[in-house]
C-alpha cells in the first residue's frame, strides 16, 4: 500500500473490495465443481463423446493453470486491478455466451475462454487482499475469508448444481457466473484503488518468455491425463518429453534475456521457495488422497456415489471450518512456525492413509481430516510467505507462482496414483465384479501409491523448512 493512501484498519474497512475478491474465488471454485455433476446431462444434449466431456473439463484447467504466470506478469505492469477488471468482464460475456452453446466444440471453447478469465483473475484476488493491507495480521484474516467462500462455493456445488438440474437446463449453471462476475466488478472498481504507476514493475514483458512458459505450464498439465487416458502408449512419454524440452527452452531464454518473465533469483528467496514448496505438498497431497480414497470406497468397498461423497465430508467440514483456527494459531506460534507445522500435518494425514487405510473407514476419515487441516493452513501462511518474500512491484506474480504450483502437483499426484494403478492392476478396473487377485492388486497398488505420496510430499516439505531456516 502507498505511503499516501490509508491502509484499511479492519476488515469491515475493507468490506466492499473483499466483497469483490471473494467472488472472484467463489466462482473460480464453485465453476469447476457445480459442472462436473452435470456432465452427464451435457453428454446427452450435445452428443458429446467421453473424449469431448473429458475436454469440456480439461480445457479451463489447462488454459487456466498455463496462463496465470504470464498473467500474473502482465498484472504488475499494466496494474492488478486493471486486468482483473477485464477478467471479470470476459467472465461475465462467456458465461452468457453458454446459452448459445449447441455443440460440444462450442462448450469447449467456451471454457477455454472462461479459463483465461480464471488466470486473469485468481491470482489477483490473493495479491490485491495481500497489498489492501500493511498490517501482517489483517492480511492473513483477509486471504481466510477469501478463500474460506471460495472453499464454501467448492463444497456445496455439486449439491447447488444437482438440485438446479432438477428444473433448470444445465446452461444455468455457467450462466450464474454472469452476475458473480458483476457483483465482483461493482465491488473491487469502489473498494480497490487502482495501481498508481509508481507501483507497477516497470520492465517489458518478455514475449519469447511467455510462450515458452505457457507451452511448458500446459503440456505439463496434459501429459498427467494422459498417462491415465492413453496408458501404455508412447503419447504420454511424447508429452513428458515435450514438456521437459519446452521447461528447458524456457529456463535457458530466462537465464539470458534482458528482461526475464520470471527471474530465478525471485524463487531462490528463502520465504518464496519455502512456501512454494509446502504449497506443492499440500497440492499434491489433497489431489493423490482424494482420488485413492473416492476409488476404494466405490471400487474395492462397493459404496454407491452417494455413500462416496459422504465419505468425503469429514475433509469439507475441516476445510471450512478450520479457517477459524488460522489466526489463533499464527497468534500463537507466529506465521513461520504455522507453515512447516501444518505442512507436516499434511504429510502425517498422507502416511495414515498409507499405512492404515486398507482397516476401516474411520482410519481414512482420519487421514482426510489431517490433510484437509493442514492444506487449509498452509493455502493461507504458504501463499502470504510467498507475497512477503518478494518486491512489492511482483505481488501477483507470486500469487500465480502459488496457483501454479499447486496446479502442477496436482496433476502429478493424480497422474502419479493412476499410473501404478494401471501398472499394478491387470484389465480394466472400472469393470466388476473383481476377482481376488484384482482386489489384492488394487490394494497393493493404493498402498504402495499412498506410500510414493508421502515420500514425495515429504520430500517437498522437508525443502520448505530448510529454506524457511536459511532467513533465520
Amino acid at each position: 500500500m502507498p505511503a499516501n493512501r490509508t491502509a484499511p484498519k479492519s476488515l469491515r474497512a475493507a468490506a466492499v473490495a473483499l466483497v469483490g475478491l471473494s467472488a472472484v474465488f467463489l466462482f473460480e471454485m464453485l465453476d469447476n465443481s457445480v459442472l462436473n455433476v452435470a456432465l452427464p446431462t451435457i453428454g446427452t444434449e450435445l452428443h458429446a463423446s467421453t473424449a469431448a466431456l473429458q475436454w469440456v473439463t480439461s480445457s479451463y484447467a489447462v488454459v487456466f493453470g498455463a496462463l496465470m504466470l504470464v498473467f500474473g506478469a502482465l498484472a504488475d505492469r499494466a496494474g492488478r486491478r486493471r486486468v482483473m477488471v477485464v477478467g471479470l468482464v470476459l467472465l461475465g460475456l462467456a458465461s452468457l455466451a453458454t446459452v448459445f452453446v449447441t455443440t460440444a466444440p462450442q462448450l469447449i471453447v467456451v471454457r477455454a475462454v472462461m479459463g483465461v478469465a480464471a488466470a486473469m483473475t485468481t491470482p489477483g484476488s490473493l495479491a490485491l487482499a495481500f497489498r489492501l493491507f500493511e498490517e501482517e495480521s489483517l492480511r492473513v484474516r483477509a486471504i481466510t475469508v477469501i478463500s474460506t467462500v471460495g472453499l464454501v462455493g467448492l463444497a456445496i456445488g455439486p449439491v447447488v448444481g444437482g438440485f438446479v438440474l432438477q428444473f433448470a437446463p444445465w446452461q444455468a449453471l455457467l450462466v450464474v457466473n454472469a452476475p458473480i462476475a458483476l457483483i465482483a466488478l461493482v465491488c473491487i472498481r469502489l473498494g480497490v484503488p487502482a495501481d498508481r504507476p509508481e507501483d507497477l514493475h516497470p520492465q517489458c514483458i518478455d514475449i519469447l518468455g511467455a510462450i515458452l512458459g505457457t507451452a511448458t505450464i500446459a503440456i505439463a498439465l496434459l501429459a498427467p491425463t494422459l498417462f491415465i487416458s492413453d496408458a501404455g502408449s508412447w503419447g504420454p512419454w511424447d508429452a513428458t518429453a515435450a514438456a521437459v524440452v519446452s521447461g528447458v527452452m524456457f529456463v535457458i531464454r530466462e537465464r539470458t534475456a534482458a528482461h526475464p518473465l520470471l527471474e530465478f533469483a525471485l524463487i531462490a528467496r528463502p520465504l518464496v521457495s519455502s512456501g512454494l514448496a509446502f504449497k506443492a505438498a499440500a497440492g499434491l497431497a489433497v489431489a493423490g488422497l482424494s482420488y485413492l480414497v473416492t476409488l476404494q470406497l466405490q471400487l474395492d468397498w462397493g459404496w454407491t456415489p452417494a455413500q462416496a461423497a459422504l465419505g468425503m465430508l469429514p475433509q469439507v467440514v475441516v476445510l471450512i471450518a478450520g479457517g477459524t483456527v488460522i489466526s489463533p494459531l499464527i497468534k500463537r506460534i507466529g506465521i513461520d512456525n504455522a507453515a512447516w507445522v501444518s505442512a507436516v500435518v499434511v504429510v502425517a494425514g498422507l502416511a495414515v492413509y498409507a499405512v492404515f487405510g486398507r482397516l476401516g473407514y474411520a482410519w481414512i476419515a482420519v487421514a482426510l481430516m489431517l490433510v484437509a487441516a493442514g492444506m487449509r493452513i498452509v493455502g493461507v501462511v504458504a501463499g502470504n510467505n510467498v507475497m512477503r518474500g518478494l518486491p512489492a512491484d511482483r505481488t501477483t506474480l507470486g500469487a500465480a507462482l502459488v496457483d501454479t504450483a499447486s496446479e502442477l502437483t496436482t496433476a502429478i499426484g493424480i497422474a502419479l496414483t493412476g499410473t501404478i494403478l494401471a501398472a499394478i492392476f491387470t484389465g480394466s478396473i472400472t469393470t466388476q465384479p473383481w476377482t481376488i487377485g484384482q482386489m489384492a492388486q488394487f490394494r497393493a497398488a493404493t498402498t504402495l501409491a499412498a506410500t510414493a505420496l508421502t515420500v514425495l510430499a515429504a520430500l517437498l516439505v522437508a525443502l520448505g523448512i530448510t529454506r524457511g531456516r536459511t532467513r533465520r
